[in-house]
């Protein structure tokens, strides 16, 4: 049996209050957690992609779609996290750097400030660096990036593509391009993304 909370490197580790959280008793492994999330994930892409979402840029709509991601998995889902973490930034900064994310996020979309994939790869990024939730922050960027795309009527990011079999590898290039980016060098995000 693998250890249910053995992280993936480069992953952020559960706290133990935190891994009291998971609703459901019949996962046991890893494996049987990715397939709750995932099987999470896509309900909570089901809900976000079917209409258009009026409040795309919004502090309420960041932590609905969070919920509706994870929260058939965990109990804190679509709340900030209140722990410090390896990466992002201190707890008691997120509710008002996600504000003032999705602020300059919703003025970039109308001003046209960057072209849709840096705008989307920019949101991306910045949810990333606050890593506002205790999991699953990187897919909910993700798909963050992929609404915004959506809005401007543009189609969703590949992340890198592959196959599972290839995942450690793509991991490695998506933290090497994210820690680019921290550098305000967005090119390999945005290849990385499209690739």
């Amino acid at each position: 049996m693998t250890d249910l909370f053995g992280e993936p490197e480069h992953a952020t580790p559960l706290e133990p209050d935190e891994r009291e959280g998971l609703r459901l008793t019949w996962v046991t492994t890893r494996a049987d957690l990715n397939i709750a999330e995932q099987d999470n994930i896509d309900k909570g892409a089901a809900w976000a992609f079917r209409a258009r979402q009026p409040d795309l840029m919004s502090v309420d709509f960041v932590l609905q779609l969070h919920k509706r991601m994870f929260g058939d998995v965990w109990s804190w889902a679509g709340q900030y996290r209140r722990t410090e973490r390896n990466i992002g930034i201190a707890p008691h900064m997120i509710g008002m750097q996600t504000s003032l994310l999705m602020s300059d996020a919703a003025y970039w979309l109308e001003h046209g400030t960057y072209e849709p994939t840096e705008l989307a790869v920019r949101v991306h990024h910045r949810l990333v660096l606050i890593h506002p939730f205790a999991n699953g922050n990187g897919r909910h960027a993700r798909m963050m990036a992929d609404l915004v795309l959506r809005r401007l009527g543009k189609p969703a990011l590949s992340w890198g593509g592959g196959s599972l079999k290839d995942i450690s590898e793509l991991r490695r290039a998506y933290v090497v391009a994210l820690r680019r980016a921290d550098r305000e060098d967005y090119d390999a995000l945005i290849a990385f993304s499209r690739s």
